[in-house]
């Protein structure tokens, strides 16, 4: 746990070139996406990405998604609609498509090193709603649950729901990470009762504990990943 890339003590990978995973939601004026539903998308859109073929051995995104890996983990959520939402998706990367929510997922790049097609879009300020409560889990579903106790963005919370899947991928085997990605990687985000999250985050599950770059203070518990296979290691 010493070298945790959420841990906001200094450590080693503070050492290494600090890289961000973007991730861009598409927001129309029109038609804004489901907040559960984009948490969701955006913490799938993580896993295909880690999953991706050209993100392992010598794939062409393996080796900044290596050097993202060793570094601290970051993620940056930004929105787009309209013409921004079109240029971003002529840039590398893979488009995951929730019920209402549209999240393109982006190769890790330099923290000061954006492309100027994501970096002139809006990262602050993104909230979305939800017009329903979300519906049971499935049984059997990896949840992604939030913290009753932390405020978040929108952005800041899809980014949150990213690093907790992240967590979960990590320690799944590799017949496990596979039996995921070929179903589809279903997963659920709630949060959870208060006494639910107390449980929650003494339970050895993968606890996200954010680094307090952006809104929440560091070292805030934000995201436990209860995967069911985590469960039987």
């Amino acid at each position: 746990m010493s070298e945790s890339p959420f841990q906001t003590e200094p450590n080693p990978r503070d050492q290494a070139p600090q890289f961000v995973l973007p991730l861009v939601v598409r927001v129309e004026k029109s038609a804004p996406p489901a907040r559960v539903d984009a948490l969701e998308t955006a913490a799938r859109a993580v896993l295909v990405m880690l999953g991706d073929e050209r993100s392992d051995g010598d794939g062409e995104w393996a080796q900044v998604m290596r050097d993202w890996q060793d570094a601290r983990i970051r993620k940056v959520v930004r929105r787009a609609r309209g013409s921004e939402w079109r240029r971003a998706a002529e840039l590398p990367g893979i488009t995951v498509t929730g019920k209402s929510a549209e999240v393109r997922v982006f190769p890790p790049v330099p923290l000061d090193g954006w492309p100027k097609e994501l970096a002139k879009l809006q990262v602050s300020g993104t909230d979305l709603d939800d017009p329903e409560p979300p519906g049971a889990v499935e049984p059997g579903t990896a949840v992604l649950w939030m913290s009753p106790e932390v405020e978040m963005s929108a952005g800041k919370a899809m980014a949150q729901a990213g690093h907790g899947a992240q967590l979960a991928w990590w320690e799944l085997s590799d017949a496990e990470r596979a039996a995921w990605r070929e179903a589809g990687f279903p997963l659920a985000v709630r949060t959870a009762p208060p006494q639910r999250w107390r449980e929650l985050t003494v339970s050895g599950l993968p606890l996200v504990r954010d680094a307090g770059f952006t809104e929440i203070a560091p070292g805030s518990c934000t995201v436990v990943a209860d995967h069911p296979a985590l469960r039987a290691h």
